[in-house]
């Protein structure tokens, strides 16, 4: 899982950096970019202030529509 998650990450980090994804970004962005169909749980639960203690890469800008912005570039 590990392995995976950090791909994801990095995937998104060069989308960002080359334009292809703007902040904020939504689940379904990520989705429809990169093919991460899972990005809803991967965002929220890598997301600051995450209760499971897992990497926080992300801010959540918005609850209602879920979107977000990397937390370090």
């Amino acid at each position: 899982m590990a392995e995976r998650e950090g791909r994801n990450i990095k995937r998104i980090r060069e989308a960002v950096a080359e334009g292809a994804l703007a902040e904020p970004f939504s689940p379904a962005d990520i989705k429809r970019l990169l093919g991460i169909t899972y990005a809803n749980g991967y965002l929220a639960s890598h997301r600051v202030g995450n209760p499971s203690g897992k990497p926080e890469l992300f801010i959540q800008t918005s609850h209602e529509p879920a979107l977000f912005r990397l937390a370090i570039s």
